[in-house]
C-alpha cells in the first residue's frame, strides 16, 4: 500500500471533522428555532476543498496524486450566519424546521459514510501489515 492511502486517510479525516462540525451547527439551529431574531448558521467546506484539490492537480496525472499534494492547511471549515431573509416569520427567525432536518438527516448519512470509509482504509492497513 502506498503513500496514496495516508492522503486519502487524511482527507478522509478533514471531511469527517467538516461534517461533525456541520452536524453540531444544524443542531444549534433546531435548538433555536423558537429564538426570536436568531439567525441560522451553516459550515462551508466543500467549495474550500475543492479548490484545494483544485490546486494540488495542476501537475498531477491520477486523484491519488490530487490528494496526496493537498495542502491541508488550506482547507477551511467555516462557520456563517445565515442572514437571508426569505423567512416567513415575524420573528426575525429565519430557520425551517422542515429544512434543517432534512439537513442535519442528509449530513448524518454523510459523516458515517466517511467513517466507514476511514475504517476501510484502516483495515487495509491492518490486512497489509499482517
Amino acid at each position: 500500500m502506498g503513500s496514496g492511502a495516508f492522503g486519502y486517510v487524511n482527507l478522509l479525516k478533514t471531511a469527517a471533522d467538516a461534517s461533525w462540525t456541520r452536524e453540531e451547527v444544524l443542531t444549534n439551529n433546531i435548538a433555536n428555532v423558537d429564538t426570536p431574531n436568531y439567525k441560522r448558521q451553516d459550515v462551508e467546506f466543500q467549495s474550500y476543498l475543492a479548490n484545494a484539490l483544485q490546486r494540488s492537480g495542476s501537475n498531477a496525472n491520477s486523484l491519488t496524486q490530487r490528494v496526496n499534494n493537498v495542502n491541508y492547511n488550506d482547507i477551511a471549515i467555516r462557520t456563517y450566519t445565515d442572514n437571508s431573509t426569505l423567512s416567513y416569520r415575524k420573528d426575525g427567525n429565519n430557520v425551517d424546521l422542515s429544512t434543517e432536518n432534512v439537513e442535519l438527516a442528509s449530513e448524518q448519512i454523510n459523516y458515517n459514510a466517511l467513517i466507514d470509509s476511514m475504517n476501510n482504509e484502516f483495515s487495509r492497513f491492518k490486512a497489509v501489515i499482517k
